[in-house]
């Protein structure tokens, strides 16, 4: 798998945990993003980014943007966290607005996240309820996979991380 680095960007920690759970598979050296630079991805073959997803954007992802020319050589990946249940159309479209250009042939992974609205900011709460709010005025036969998951995870505090969503980043790292 050659010698790689996980950088990561947790906002309520499921985020954080897959990164951990990457790095126990890969042995692979961790750092979150906010303290990475271009020099830190200097020494490696592989870089993952692990980030959430907030509003359609991949937290993280502009130091990918910032640092193209550091990830040329190399076998990159991104490996982004979200509430909603695994939906191939919805990882398109965020695939497609966060990778452009020179980006775009990294391939995107997905591992479901967590929900607990009593962890969230203020501003994450008040969104995550005007959000709730508008998708109860639709017919539920309607609704998108992430709708359904927005309202059945209301009031609850959920944790669907599973270490299972990574095998797909793990066969495709293994893949020469």
């Amino acid at each position: 798998m050659g010698r790689g680095i996980i950088l990561y960007q947790s906002k309520y920690g499921a985020t954080e945990k897959y990164a951990k759970w990457l790095q126990e598979q890969t042995s692979y050296d961790i750092a979150e993003t906010k303290k990475a630079r271009a020099e830190t991805a200097a020494g490696y073959d592989v870089l993952i980014l692990c980030g959430g997803i907030y509003a359609s954007g991949i937290a993280g992802i502009s130091f990918l943007r910032k640092n193209k020319k550091a990830l040329q050589g190399k076998k990159a990946a991104v490996f982004c966290v979200g509430a909603s249940p695994y939906d191939e159309k919805a990882l398109a479209e965020i695939k497609a607005h966060n990778l452009k250009e020179d980006l775009k042939d990294i391939p995107v992974f997905y591992g479901r996240g967590a929900w607990d609205e009593a962890s969230m900011t203020l501003p994450d709460r008040t969104m995550c309820r005007m959000l709730q709010k508008a998708v109860a005025k639709k017919d539920p036969s309607e609704y998108e996979p992430w709708m359904s998951a927005l309202m059945c995870a209301a009031g609850e505090t959920c944790d669907w991380t599973d270490r299972k969503y990574l095998e797909p980043l793990l066969l495709y790292l293994r893949q020469e």
